[in-house]
């Protein structure tokens, strides 16, 4: 009996789909057809699938070709497989020509051309109306949002603003945009969602006009550093039905969830102490400290949660009244959480988060690590934890969004709003 295997995404199963299928059955006695599950699309950047994995494997059996399913869940599983299912022939879409050249020494390849004029792109394309994003920004780079918003096919730019028009249209050519907006108002009116990455002291006027222009908004965080203020940003977005997301990319990383599920669900243990700090100097430096100091009491308040008992802080500032470092320490009823943000002043970014069963550690860049150790108490091993992308994380924070677009929820499952306005909160106490 001649074996044969072929994968796909198989998402919004058309015409296409069937044919490849029909022409690889015609290739051997049995088929066997890999589904990409949902982690493997996710880790490789493709963010656009729309169907859920149980239904792209119901659509594959529904056609009657396969004789075998199997979800292919990580980079470099087919060969593994090819060996596990003895078999004789490898059959994909000529848009992979060459790329699977290597595994003729186990198999033999046949790249077959695909049925022209239809994809699952563009019947995305088609079914869904692209979501625009604008950026309203002083800043000289785009924090990566041009590029993996062009990676998920329900967004599309329209176009920059700045208050320096050269800046603006310096910033439009660098990022290859369409416009570069002569005015706010331009901006909010040829898109739906504003990315805003401005100054600190600005933020939160710019926030205000964006919402009560009726647009969605992304924003670096701190929006603010007064919690009345904040209060009142997210009570125009309830009002209004939109959506204010702070731009914590790490929160949306599968690999952070993950992380929060070992600690939340016991699997270390009590959480008895969390320890995160992070450096970086840079002229800004007021600006810099209320952005690092966010980020690491972000998964202070996601892991050790909102209700500690006390804290207390050291803060040290320059002959320029500006902060050089901080730290703080809060005490939980049942732990303690440290942090340490450094401006010139540089401390080692880490974290690590100790439980009575087991201790997590996260090293250099955690707040874009891949990865995390885990070692148990009564084990000698370490075990590491991964999850591969590239970039900064900024598309799974946009996968995020889409989804609460398309569903019309209006409140962040990332960073939940009360947790949001709790950190500036602290921030509000640690400036004082």
């Amino acid at each position: 009996m001649k074996k044969v295997i072929t994968y796909g995404t198989f998402d919004l199963f058309h015409q296409g789909h069937y044919n490849i299928l029909k022409r690889a059955k015609e290739y051997g006695d049995y088929l066997v057809v890999g589904v990409t599950g949902d982690n493997y699309d996710i880790g490789r950047g493709k963010l656009s699938v729309q169907d859920s994995i149980a239904t792209r494997i119901e659509n594959v059996k529904k056609t009657g070709l396969a004789d075998e399913i199997i979800v292919e869940e990580y980079l470099g599983q087919k060969i593994g497989d090819i060996i596990e299912h003895n078999i004789d022939t490898f059959v994909i879409g000529d848009d992979w020509r060459g790329k699977f050249d290597h595994l003729s020494k186990y198999c033999d390849i046949v790249y077959l051309e695909r049925t022209k004029n239809i994809s699952s792109t563009q019947l995305r394309e088609e079914l869904f109306s692209p979501t625009r994003i604008g950026i309203l920004t002083d800043m000289k780079d785009d924090n990566q949002i041009v590029r993996d918003a062009a990676g998920i096919s329900e967004f599309e730019m329209s176009g920059v603003y700045s208050e320096d028009a050269d800046a603006a249209e310096e910033f439009r050519d660098k990022y290859g945009l369409e416009a570069a907006f002569a005015s706010k108002e331009e901006l909010f009116e040829n898109s739906d969602v504003v990315y805003i990455r401005t100054n600190l002291k600005s933020r939160y006027y710019l926030i205000r006009e964006a919402l009560n222009a009726g647009k969605h908004v992304i924003c670096d965080p701190p929006f603010t550093t007064r919690k009345k203020l904040q209060e009142e940003l997210f009570r125009i977005a309830e009002d209004k039905k939109l959506i204010l997301m702070d731009n914590v990319k790490m929160v949306h990383v599968s690999v952070f969830n993950q992380l929060m599920w070992m600690c939340h669900g016991g699997l270390i243990g009590d959480v008895v102490s969390f320890n995160c700090s992070v450096s970086k100097n840079d002229k800004n430096v007021k600006d810099l400290f209320d952005g690092l100091l966010f980020l690491v009491l972000t998964p202070m308040i996601k892991i050790m949660g909102m209700d500690y008992e006390s804290f207390s802080k050291n803060i040290v500032r320059g002959e320029d009244g500006v902060i050089e470092f901080g730290s703080a320490t809060f005490v939980y009823p049942r732990g303690e959480a440290y942090i340490k943000v450094g401006n010139t002043i540089r401390v080692e970014n880490q974290m690590e988060i100790i439980g009575t069963k087991g201790t997590i550690r996260l090293s250099d860049r955690w707040w874009k690590s891949d990865y995390f150790e885990l070692e148990y108490v009564d084990k000698d091993e370490k075990q590491i934890f991964n999850m591969n992308f590239e970039g900064n994380g900024f598309k799974f924070l946009l996968r995020s969004l889409a989804n609460m677009i398309k569903n019309e929820r209006y409140k962040s499952m990332g960073l939940f709003n009360e947790e949001s306005i709790k950190i500036s909160e602290i921030l509000e106490e640690m400036d004082r």
